[in-house]
């Protein structure tokens, strides 16, 4: 039997969440493992519960976009990946706020019939959305920041660039993404496909 999908759903509508929980509850490899409201409470929830998924409503409340904010906290500080939940139907925008924080995925509510399909894609590898919007944060950054970024993540031998070069390129890359340290970028970089 395959492993249990743990997933965390982060919706501020509570009518709207609990349809979300009863679907997903329905289905023999997932789990609801909590379901909350507010982007403290998302952050707070997916550090102590450690879902393996996030589903993030992208207006969490009145400040607009605050989902963007909680999905890059969550994805930095915990292993799990986040699916941006909207109503909003502009794909260049919800990919833009996918790009932003850091999400592995995207569904408009108005589809969310998909709903169940996208999670267990998404846990179980990468997804055509996830590839996209890797390329997209990846879009910032020079050829050579994405040589060093390949060369730190492991999936290049050596590059010839002397160190104080790499070290200005891993700062730039750092600065261009919006990341503190190389931790960061490598806890957020790992979990998106090749």
């Amino acid at each position: 039997m395959s492993p249990v999908i743990k997933v965390l759903v982060v919706e501020d509508d509570q009518d709207f969440r609990y349809l979300i929980q009863k679907m997903i509850n329905k289905e023999a490899d997932m789990q609801v493992v909590k379901a909350c409201g507010t982007r403290q409470e998302a952050v707070r929830l997916a550090v102590e519960t450690e879902p393996d998924i996030v589903l993030m409503d992208l207006n969490l409340s009145d400040l607009e976009l605050e989902g963007i904010e909680a999905s890059r906290e969550i994805r930095v500080s915990t292993g799990a990946k986040v699916i941006i939940l909207t109503a909003i139907e502009n794909p260049a925008l919800v990919i833009d706020a996918s790009v932003k924080g850091f999400a592995s995925g995207y569904v408009f509510k108005s589809q969310f019939e998909s709903l169940v399909q996208t999670i267990r894609g998404t846990a179980t590898g990468y997804t055509p959305q996830e590839c996209l919007i890797r390329a997209a944060v990846l879009s910032v950054l020079s050829p050579a920041e994405q040589s060093v970024l390949e060369y730190i993540m492991g999936n290049t031998g050596g590059i010839q660039s002397s160190a104080k070069t790499i070290s200005n390129q891993k700062t730039s890359i750092l600065r261009k993404l919006g990341l503190r340290n190389q931790k960061e970028l490598l806890h957020v970089m790992s979990k998106y496909g090749e």
